[in-house]
């Protein structure tokens, strides 16, 4: 895989890679930027939600599971001083649907943690990662009701 940035102005650059897609990168005023696109730690943290996410999904439709609204989020905790590692984070995989089976969830989470997501797996090697989840009961009204959230650890 190649990528590269291109630098624009200021502390502000796009990036690219094969795919031909373009991302803007910036950072604070602080630290010379304008607010004009992705902090790159940010986009780590998106990377790894974008990856786990896809993985799940394809594994939960596969499985038949009634999904009608879907969201993974990161928390990544960073260092206080630099270089600003990450030092631990937390996914938590936000499922929607109706009748949504609690161990298919568990299933997908579980491979995609130790099979198929490579940004999981790198940055399992250096930091802590927790994995939560919600699975809530869609209902006719568009409201939702939560039927069950827990925690997937490795046996």
């Amino acid at each position: 895989m190649d990528a590269k940035v291109i630098w624009d102005h200021g502390m502000s650059f796009s990036g690219t890679s094969e795919s031909g897609f373009t991302v803007p990168l910036g950072t604070v005023p602080a630290v010379g930027g304008e607010n004009d696109g992705f902090k790159p730690m940010e986009l780590m943290a998106i990377s790894l939600a974008g990856c786990t996410a896809m993985d799940v999904i394809s594994i939960l439709r596969k499985k038949r599971q009634e999904i009608t609204a879907y969201e993974v989020s990161v928390h990544a905790d960073q260092a206080e001083s630099h270089p600003r590692v990450f030092t631990k984070s937390a996914i938590t995989y936000d499922v929607t649907g109706k009748n949504i089976d609690e161990k298919a969830v568990r299933r997908a989470m579980q491979l995609s943690a130790d099979r198929y997501c490579p940004a999981q797996g790198m940055l399992d090697k250096v930091m802590p990662i927790g994995l939560f989840y919600e699975i809530y009961e869609a209902g006719d009204d568009g409201q939702r009701t939560l039927v069950v959230k827990g925690e997937y650890t490795r046996e």
